[in-house]
């Protein structure tokens, strides 16, 4: 798996997470807060053999690591994409027939799906690049609400860091590693 190639080796043991900066403007610290998040679920993953990224290692949960994977990638496109830029791209690892199938159809190769993941990410941070301000807004899909930058900033920091606690859960029953 790959990093992209603006995260800096900050601590022992191959973290590469991006240092998040304690004194910036607002924009820049919701950026590298969110990077570090994604930079954190990557980490989560690293090291474990491919078939065990699959695992679904928290019974009854359907949840594993390639299921967090192709998830995060849906909510990329569906946050940044679809509704924020309004772009017409058909839904990842999702149908009306469908529904779970980001966590329960694990078809595919994980290279793949890092590939989709790094490709979603790039365009998201694209798409927060070329907006004027935090005050930029989107519509909702479901509702057409209106919704600032901001509000999709930080609510994507919110999703990342829950499903970060749910990848240090399974991180630890496929292979007992903790932290991170």
């Amino acid at each position: 798996m790959t990093v992209p190639s603006n995260f800096s080796q900050l601590w022992p043991g191959g973290d590469v997470r991006p240092q998040i900066p304690r004194l910036a403007d607002e924009r820049a610290t919701l950026v590298a807060y969110l990077d570090w998040h994604r930079a954190t679920f990557e980490l989560k993953c690293r090291g474990i053999a491919e078939q065990r990224l699959s695992e679904k290692a928290v019974p009854p949960s359907s949840m594993s690591l390639h299921g967090l994977l192709r998830h995060l990638a849906g909510v990329e496109r569906w946050w940044f994409q679809q509704q924020f830029a309004r772009l017409d791209l058909p839904m990842l690892f999702y149908s009306d027939d469908d529904p779970d199938q980001d966590f329960e159809t694990l078809d595919g190769d994980i290279e793949q799906a890092f590939a989709i993941w790094h490709a979603e990410c790039a365009r998201s941070r694209e798409i927060v690049a070329a907006a004027g301000s935090l005050d930029d807004t989107g519509r909702a899909l479901t509702d057409d609400s209106e919704f600032s930058l901001r509000w999709l900033m930080l609510r994507m920091i919110a999703e990342y860091a829950r499903h970060n606690g749910h990848a240090d859960l399974l991180r630890e029953r496929i292979d007992g590693t903790v932290g991170m």
